[in-house]
């Protein structure tokens, strides 16, 4: 046990040390020998957990991520092969088999592009033409980060995600960067930056299928692929045209999920659990007024946000709608009722000056999965704010200016 841990201690200094040497500025060619003498026959999951142990400890995650072209480049021939009795990424329908498949049609796109472009330099309209849907790429790594990676971190594994993910944002900036400069450099003054573009992605597949992939499939359980499998659609496809759907053929045992905490002033939710406080004070904290009134036209419920554009009282719950406008717009509100009831209409917006407010109103047809009138929601807000903004504001700029 005392060799392990010395020899896990060990190559996480080796880790520390290369990633110092590439901050330095050293090439991937210059550290690959070093890290292929130490990991070449060490399992991806243990890399892994070493990399996570660096994260855990403080080291950036930018830092960290440095190594990934170290991991493509001496990864290739050297990962353990994880033998397995059903593959998933044979079983159409599985996630697994959905990412394998896009991975082929990337593949596929890529060599079509470099085809093009080593037989032709003015490949111009196809470069474009290939780029646009290579931009299709973002739906792939959308499922990884909103689908696989948040199982990941339940089961504790950290680290792998976050470099992973910032690969992937760096990819989807340099394409879109590339896309930019098209219109004004040609297609053989880009070709150093789409080489080392195409070069990326590919190394990113190899990173999923011999990394991600084994790590999913070692820790998630039947019904959690399900779970998974069931939401894909949701996020689209990449270069394909769609999967059929999954069916296991044998469940698992039900996991032992957050529903077990379900109980007194709390409420679950298909999407998630949440603490009665919690929900009420979400709701309040919209910056958008809303009441809800049911299928007999009686009022449920309103938000209580700090800036209410209009007055609401509790004496309203469980008043009848029409009871709570006054005699000239009743009417309206009443054919809204019944045009929402019987399915001639789902939304219907209005919108008013109230001093320097102005005020978009807009009512919506609640209805069940079926399609069953359930009631109207109202939601209230003072647009005037937003009619101003222009430009943009991202996350990520903004947290550069703060740092």
């Amino acid at each position: 046990m005392s060799a392990e841990i010395n020899n896990r201690e060990y190559r996480q200094q080796v880790l520390k040390e290369l990633i110092s040497q590439l901050h330095d500025g050293k090439s991937v060619d210059e550290v690959k020998d070093q890290f292929a003498a130490v990991f070449g026959n060490v399992s991806a999951e243990e890399i892994a957990q070493a990399e996570q142990a660096l994260i855990l400890g403080g080291l950036p995650v930018g830092e960290v991520q440095r190594l990934c072209d170290v991991h493509a480049a001496v990864f290739k021939g050297s990962i353990e092969e994880i033998h397995r009795p059903s593959d998933p990424a044979k079983i159409p329908g599985h996630p697994i088999n959905t990412l394998w498949r896009e991975n082929r049609a990337l593949e596929t796109l890529i060599q079509d592009m470099q085809s093009k472009l080593s037989s032709r330099a003015d490949a111009q309209s196809e470069l474009k033409d290939g780029l646009t849907r290579l931009m299709e790429i973002d739906r792939h790594y959308s499922k990884k980060e909103n689908l696989l990676f948040p199982y990941l971190e339940q089961y504790g594994i950290t680290a792998p995600p976050k470099v992973m993910w910032g690969v992937d944002d760096e990819i989807r900036d340099e394409l879109k960067e590339i896309l930019k400069k098209l219109p004004s450099e040609s297609a053989a003054q880009l070709a150093p930056r789409l080489e080392a573009l195409f070069n990326r992605i590919t190394e990113m597949i190899f990173k999923e299928e011999n990394i991600l992939f084994p790590m999913l499939i070692e820790n998630l359980t039947q019904d959690e692929w399900k779970i998974i499998a069931d939401e894909v659609a949701d996020l689209g496809y990449c270069l394909i045209d769609g999967a059929p759907v999954w069916k296991p053929t044998a469940e698992n045992k039900p996991q032992t999920e957050l529903r077990e905490e379900a109980g007194p002033g709390v409420i679950t939710l298909p999407t998630g659990i949440l603490k009665t406080e919690e929900l009420v004070r979400m709701l309040d904290t919209l910056p958008i007024d809303i009441t809800f009134v049911d299928k007999d036209d009686t009022v449920k419920y309103f938000s209580q946000g700090a800036e209410r554009v209009f007055p609401r009282t509790k004496a309203i719950i469980g008043r009848k709608v029409s009871n709570c406008h006054p005699p000239a717009s009743v009417h309206i509100v009443e054919k809204l009722v019944e045009d929402f009831r019987d399915g001639r209409k789902d939304q219907e917006d209005f919108w008013i000056k109230m001093g320097d407010k102005y005020i978009l109103i807009r009512y919506f047809a609640v209805r069940s999965e079926a399609g069953e009138y359930l009631g109207v929601l109202e939601v209230t807000q003072n647009i005037r704010p937003i009619q101003g903004i222009s430009g943009e504001k991202r996350l990520v700029e903004d947290a550069a200016q703060t740092n």
